[in-house]
């Protein structure tokens, strides 16, 4: 007598066990390649991965299955908080001018625990200085749409500078040395 299944034939008797493993080594053997094929398609945080591959789409992985992926993946080292959080942190600094207040809450969304997250923008900004960002980032501004003339202009300025991510006190200093009013200085 024979029990035939969707991956082949097996004969009695039937082990019940042996069956456990195989349907877990493949469920484990598919995580691993959805995980792979996540990280190709970006990179991503421990977090973010273990969150994805939990809601997964059709077969759904177990926790202690997602957990030992994750620990292959972080050995075979495709999975590292340290280094994503760095690289993230400076292509987001080399593509625009951006504060440190955006990119942390950025690296939060990401799901990167805030001590990686702060040793990483402590790196990034060591290499380029963030009053040298809001320089470029006024630069740029000014470039686009010309020096502020007015209050409201001025304004816009600062608005953009803080959603930017820059610091307040950063950005009153700066803001106020790039504005020429045509009007009354008195004004601002």
């Amino acid at each position: 007598m024979f029990t035939i299944l969707d991956q082949g034939v097996f004969r009695f008797p039937f082990n019940p066990f042996k069956l456990a493993v195989a349907v877990t080594d493949e469920l484990r053997r598919k995580t691993f390649e959805r995980a792979v094929k996540l990280l190709a398609a970006k990179p991503r945080s421990v977090a973010e991965l273990r969150e994805r591959l939990l809601q997964g789409k059709g077969v759904r992985a177990n926790e202690s299955i997602v957990e030992t992926v994750i620990a292959r993946l972080r050995e075979y080292g495709y999975l590292d908080d340290e280094r994503f959080a760095f690289s993230y942190a400076s292509s987001k600094v080399k593509q625009r001018p951006i504060g440190r207040r955006r990119l942390q809450r950025d690296l939060k969304l990401k799901q990167v625990e805030n001590s990686v997250a702060d040793e990483a923008l402590e790196l990034v900004y060591a290499e380029t200085p963030e009053e040298q960002l809001i320089d470029r980032a006024i630069e740029k501004r000014i470039r686009l749409r010309g020096r502020p003339k007015t209050r409201a202009e001025a304004k816009s300025l600062f608005d953009h500078l803080l959603r930017q991510g820059f610091g307040f006190e950063l950005v009153s200093e700066k803001v106020r040395l790039a504005v020429q009013y045509t009007d009354d200085p008195d004004e601002c």
